[in-house]
This record gives structure tokens, C-alpha cells and sequence, in this order.
């Protein structure tokens, strides 16, 4: 419990920084944030993102049997988790399959993909499955992870957290990188530091007790 209030703590500091990068933004920055800002659209949908992702790590929990079927077959243990992650992400899948799909028809874009040039419509199919397989290699760590944990482990518990915290810390690692925080002043920057180190501190608590 205490790993997860520390982690929280971790992420405030984080949203706080970028609370503070807003402030020192240029005015033209500012308008175009103000423009696409919604607040109470934005707290919803983090509401929703947040029990959505609760859903993803119940839906791996539930799937225990099915990882446990698959090591009987004869799959190793740090590969076992894969099956069961393979039937959480199809439902997500269909979901995004669904919504694009309405989208395309509500903005009556579906044509457009016909009208790409080649090399564009290649570029994006590639950054698309790049995308993806990045996306899911967490999945995959996640669960070659757990394969060297007690099934009733503090740290099994807790791996969805660790996950859930290294996603904020290496998203801002790589916002460092590509000068998303160039201009932001000392005092964000400090704050976005403090706030990945609190974050990195809280992955290794369950083993300090």
C-alpha cells in the first residue's frame, strides 16, 4: 500500500511539472493548448482510461488458467503469460477497429486512405506496426517478469504498478529527449526530476519490508 501512495506521490510531482512547462509556454503555444483544452472532458477521460486499465490487469489476473494450461502443454514459464495476453488485447482491438470505423464514417474520411500516395500510406502502416509491437512489448516484459515471482509475491501484486510507473517515467525520459521540455524552466524541469526519481524509488519498496 505504501508503494502505491508513493507512486501517486511520483505522479503529481510529474503532473505538476507539466502544469508548470504550461505556464512558460510562448503565447502562440498557449493559444493552440487553450483552443483543444477541456477540462472536464479531460478528467473524465483520464477517469475512464484509469478503470480501463484496472480492466486490462483484472482481465491478465483472470486469465491465470489459461497460462496455467499452457505450461502443462508444454510452453515455458516465461513465455506462458503471452496466450493470455494475446485474448485481453483482442478486445481492445475490436474496440479501436469499431471506433475508427465511426469516425471514418462520421467524418466521411474513408476515402482518403485511397488517395494516399504509396510511400506515405507505407510510412504509416510501418510507424503503425512499430507502434503497436512497442506497445505491446510491455505486455510481454511484463509478463516474463512475473514468470520470476511467488504466485502470492508482494512484487506480483505490485507489477502492474511498476509497469503503470516506468510507462510515465520513460515517456518523459523520451520527452527530455526530443526537447518537449526545452524552455520549460528550472523549477518544471526539477519538479519532473524529482518526481521520476519518487517513481523509480517506489518500484523497489516492496522489497525493502
Amino acid at each position: 500500500m505504501l508503494a502505491v501512495v508513493v507512486t501517486l506521490v511520483g505522479i503529481a510531482l510529474v503532473g505538476y511539472a507539466g502544469s508548470l512547462r504550461s505556464k512558460n509556454m510562448s503565447e502562440e503555444e498557449r493559444k493552440k493548448a487553450i483552443k483543444d483544452f477541456a477540462l472536464k472532458k479531460g478528467l473524465l477521460i483520464a477517469l475512464f482510461a484509469g478503470v480501463m486499465s484496472a480492466c486490462f490487469s483484472l482481465g491478465l489476473s483472470a486469465g491465470i488458467p489459461i497460462k496455467e494450461a499452457a505450461i502443462a502443454a508444454g510452453a515455458r514459464e516465461i513465455f506462458a503469460q503471452n496466450p493470455v495476453t494475446l485474448l485481453v488485447t483482442i478486445g481492445g482491438f475490436f474496440t479501436n477497429l469499431a471506433y475508427c470505423l465511426y469516425m471514418n464514417a462520421k467524418n466521411k474520411t474513408g476515402g482518403e486512405i485511397g488517395k494516399t500516395s504509396k510511400s506515405v500510406l507505407i510510412n504509416n502502416l510501418l510507424f503503425c506496426a512499430l507502434a503497436g509491437l512497442l506497445w505491446y512489448s510491455q505486455f510481454f516484459g511484463l509478463g516474463m517478469g512475473k514468470s520470476f515471482f511467488e504466485p502470492d509475491s508482494v512484487m506480483m501484486a505490485f507489477s502492474w504498478s511498476i509497469l503503470m510507473s516506468l510507462n510515465v517515467v520513460f515517456s518523459n525520459v523520451w520527452g527530455v529527449i526530443l526537447k518537449e521540455w526545452k524552455g520549460a524552466g528550472k523549477k518544471a524541469v526539477t519538479f519532473l526530476a524529482v518526481g521520476m526519481a519518487v517513481l523509480i524509488f517506489s518500484l523497489i519498496i516492496p522489497n525493502l519490508f
